[in-house]
């Protein structure tokens, strides 16, 4: 286990915005950060990151944390994986206490299987550089193509031998579970017969490593150095828990950090290529491994950046099959530029040829709006043919009629009108036509999604979620949890304010001179977390809340120790869901720059103004609600029991209620 002492280390060390900042471009928002979510599609920003507070919140999901629980979200890392990345990101040093076997076995099977690809990463990697036969063979074949040694480390590239088992075995000898090298694909395992046979699926390929965001291995591509007709010249690990292939580019480890800085990224089809273009100096690319551009890819790029250049080899054909993929990119609201190459090239064997300079140069050159790219290459078939052409002009308003942007569609219209030389109100009537249809498609998606015979209908949903009928209509509402939403007020009390002296007043039963009851005033000064305390403590309120209840006997606790809240303590918690909350609450302030209220002349009351009260009506009305529940609970009795009802103490909750109320200023 590691040692708490290195973990505040970490803490201390780890800068939230830096670390976001890797995977999610920011931009500056005030005194905050602002972004597009990692964890859903959108195109509005809703991601928040306060460099002051240390924390994060994606109010498009809820999610919210410190730089820790980032990692477990994003990367999926358990928390002491999170603690390791940070304390290797910030050079400190890892001082851990000897894992009882019992933690050991506790490792689930995804990270059991990160566990395995790394291992065959650095078995490979090794096999490569140190072995006669990697150096060979694999190395040869690297160096052949032009790779130097120092990009063939950074890019971790290996070599599988060319036996059936040696990968396998040495796997195996180092006590790794054949499960787990199964599940990976990196060993097929065939069953059936005495003995069970294993065979390295990659046998006698150099390999690529397929690296996620973060720098994990999630998957391997294998070229083959043969001739064998037989055998597919790239393979690539199969579907498995940890790797799928549609959701991840290769080089956007490397590249993540360029992309964001010079606000582009460059799209390529295969390995190699990426390799070229890092090694020349261009590292803001990344490649699709030779599959189709998924939704999931471009969402990537999305997040680092919203400018995508598309490049295609000379190969006419082969622009034609991916020239499909603009139109998903035009759908995320990515703007898109396309450069093709020379005919006979493609960006491995272009940046070859080239100088560093010649290259940056000719791609700058040579980019070209997708309008432009589209109609030069499809204008060659359409030539004089009337027909042709209709289709084509038609080809370039589908694609515009993806751009989710009205403005941006317009003006592309007019571009493409000007080009083709049609007039804009015939180009805007299709492209009308065209957003119609897509809307009526997805509508009937939709209805016929909720018509679904073998889904519950939408009642039962409601019922589930808590959604009460309202008499006389058809319309529910949500059932208000009024314990949960004053319980958390408190919790949002103490943590945002729990160390202010505040002067408070307190009104106290007392009579006149003709001894008629009155409230009387009382004043004096607290500090608002003792005051929140003692009020609870006089009443021996517990909370319901699992969460809140843990989350106030840490405040509690702090208070007792050191007579003042530490947040930043409660951030770093090891308990998730009480550094969550924290979070949560913390960040609900900032959501408000979202908004950017003060710009539209929208003020809101600071709530240090109206501390006292706000403190004061959190603790009546929890004392209100909980009267109202005991109430609820003596007539509920009387009712299942059939019991006498106690009129006697159902008056004195009754006058407590009122007496609450009135301090409340509140009518009943």
């Amino acid at each position: 286990m590691i040692t708490q002492q290195t973990i505040e280390r970490v803490f201390e060390a780890a800068r939230v915005e830096e670390v976001i900042g890797e995977f999610v471009q920011l931009k500056k928002s005030g005194s905050s950060f602002k972004g597009l979510s990692p964890f859903t599609d959108e195109r509005t920003p809703s991601f928040m990151v306060s460099p002051v507070k240390q924390i994060w919140k994606d109010f498009s999901t809820g999610k919210g944390g410190n730089a820790v629980s980032f990692l477990m979200e994003h990367e999926h890392y358990t928390y002491p994986e999170a603690i390791k990345w940070l304390a290797k990101k910030y050079n400190i040093e890892i001082e851990e206490t000897e894992q009882s076997d019992e933690q050991k076995q506790q490792m689930n099977e995804r990270e059991s299987m990160f566990l395995v690809s790394k291992f065959a990463k650095d078995y490979f990697h090794d096999v490569l550089m140190n072995s006669q036969n990697g150096r060979a063979i694999g190395l040869s074949y690297f160096k052949e193509r032009g790779f130097r040694e120092e990009v063939i480390e950074k890019f971790d590239l290996g070599y599988c031998k060319d036996e059936w088992d040696n990968f396998t075995n040495a796997a195996l000898d180092k006590g790794y579970d054949l499960k787990y090298l199964k599940s990976t694909g990196l060993t097929i395992v065939k069953e059936g017969g005495p003995k069970i046979r294993k065979f390295d699926r990659f046998k006698g390929r150099v390999m690529f490593p397929i690296h996620s965001m973060s720098g994990r291995i999630l998957g391997f591509g294998g070229r083959i150095l043969t001739n064998d007709k037989k055998a597919a010249k790239y393979l690539n690990s199969p579907e498995s828990d940890i790797y799928h292939k549609s959701k991840i580019l290769y080089g956007i480890y490397h590249a993540k950090k360029e992309i964001a800085k010079q606000d582009n990224c460059f799209l390529v089809e295969g390995y190699t290529d990426v390799i070229s273009f890092y090694q020349s100096g261009v590292e803001n690319v990344v490649a699709s491994s030779g599959t189709a551009l998924t939704s999931d890819q471009i969402r990537l790029v999305n997040r680092l950046t919203k400018n995508i250049t598309v490049l295609f080899d000379g190969d006419a054909a082969g622009i034609r099959a991916s020239i499909r993929g603009i139109d998903l990119i035009l759908e995320q609201g990515m703007n898109v530029k396309v450069v093709s190459f020379p005919e006979g090239e493609d960006p491995d064997s272009f940046a070859k040829s080239h100088s560093s300079a010649e290259l940056k140069q000719y791609l700058e050159d040579k980019a070209q709006d997708f309008i432009e790219f589209k109609v030069s290459l499809l204008m060659k078939d359409a030539a004089n043919d009337p027909v042709k052409k209709a289709g084509l002009i038609r080809d370039i308003v589908t694609s515009i009629s993806k751009i989710p942007d009205g403005i941006q569609r317009e003006v592309y219209v007019q571009e493409c009108a000007r080009i083709m030389d049609i007039s804009e109100r015939v180009l805007f009537s299709e492209l009308a036509q065209l957003i119609s249809k897509g809307l009526s498609k997805s509508n009937s998606k939709k209805s016929s999604s909720s018509q679904d015979p073998n889904q519950p209908p939408p009642e039962y949903f409601q019922e589930q979620a808590g959604m009460m009928p309202v008499k006389g209509g058809g319309k529910r509402h949500q059932k208000i949890d009024q314990l949960n939403i004053l319980e958390k007020e408190i919790i949002r009390i103490l943590l945002l304010y729990g160390n202010e002296v505040v002067d408070f007043v307190n009104w106290v039963d007392g009579v006149d001179e003709k001894g008629r009851p009155v409230m009387e005033k009382e004043e004096y000064q607290n500090t608002v977390s003792n005051e929140l305390y003692l009020n609870l403590q006089e009443d021996e309120i517990e909370f319901t809340d699992e969460v809140f209840k843990l989350t106030y006997y840490e405040l509690i606790h702090q208070l007792n120790q050191e007579e003042k809240i530490s947040i930043d303590q409660l951030i770093m918690h090891e308990n998730q869901s009480i550094s969550n909350l924290v979070t949560n609450i913390l960040m609900d302030e900032e959501k408000y720059s979202l908004s950017d209220w003060e710009r539209k002349e929208v003020f809101v009351t600071e709530t240090n103004k109206i501390l006292p009260k706000l403190v004061s009506d959190a603790v009546l009305n929890l004392r209100r609600v909980l009267i109202e529940e005991k109430i609820k609970e003596i007539l509920k009795a009387v009712q299942d029991k059939n019991a006498d009802l106690d009129l006697e103490e159902i008056t004195n909750y009754t006058g407590l209620k009122t007496r609450l109320f009135e301090k409340l200023n509140r009518v009943i």
